[in-house]
């Protein structure tokens, strides 16, 4: 088996292995309530109600963290960022810069392909209120410290300061050269964390806090994957 081979094989075993976890009761009870009640609108679907798994592929070049599923998004769909309103934003703009091949997000079969990109979250299952606890971040680090061992990205676009903290923590960990003292969260901010590392871009997230409000335009987002583009196409 040749080396993308494996890290691929690799990679569909974590993602087996992650859909089965139960670790936090919390995450657990709350994921399992909201697939049960149920969203009125959503009634009549099958919810997932699990652990979601990464999106795209290990070899991307692009890779994108978020926070968590949305309880009535991806908690429902099983598929990041898909069926809510962040994730309309988010896939509109990765379609605008070529990472995806449609603009809409609405169900894990609506023929939605990422494009050298691969989209993640710090934790895993629909946390109440969007508020994972700091025990349960640490609990789901697990998964996306094996996604970073096993990925090939060249960029990964933090979004939201969580995500910002938890990819530089678990940079360190690796042997990134991350600076000290850590740099300051800011939307299109940059790290520079080594030559064995990918460049890290900072982005508000697309909930409907930032959006609504303005904080985050969709000329913002679009700056941002322009500038993931840009350093994807110069040559390694």
């Amino acid at each position: 088996m040749s080396g993308s081979g494996r890290t691929r094989a690799a990679a569909a075993r974590l993602q087996a292995e992650l859909v089965e976890c139960s670790r936090c009761p919390r995450l657990v009870e709350w994921r399992n309530r909201a697939a049960t009640a149920k969203r009125a609108a959503f009634r009549e679907q099958a919810y997932w109600g699990r652990p979601v798994p990464m999106l795209g592929e290990a070899s991307a070049g692009l890779l994108l963290v978020g926070l968590a599923p949305a309880a009535h998004g991806a908690n429902r769909t099983g598929r990041m960022f898909t069926g809510d309103r962040s994730g309309d934003w988010l896939f509109r703009a990765l379609h605008r810069a070529g990472f995806a091949n449609q603009s809409r997000s609405v169900a894990a079969d609506d023929g939605l392909e990422l494009m050298d990109a691969a989209i993640t979250a710090i934790v895993r299952c629909a946390p109440p209120a969007n508020k994972p606890t700091p025990a349960e971040r640490e609990t789901c680090a697990r998964w996306l410290r094996a996604e970073l061992e096993l990925s090939e990205a060249r960029v990964i676009v933090c979004l939201g300061r969580m995500a910002y903290d938890q990819v530089l923590r678990l940079g360190r960990q690796r042997g990134w050269d991350v600076p000290r003292p850590k740099p300051r969260f800011g939307h299109g901010a940059e790290v520079d964390c080594g030559p064995a590392a990918p460049l890290l871009i900072a982005c508000y997230h697309p909930s409907q806090q930032n959006t609504f409000t303005g904080l985050l335009t969709e000329e913002m987002l679009d700056a941002v994957f322009a500038r993931a583009a840009e350093m994807l196409a110069r040559p390694v």
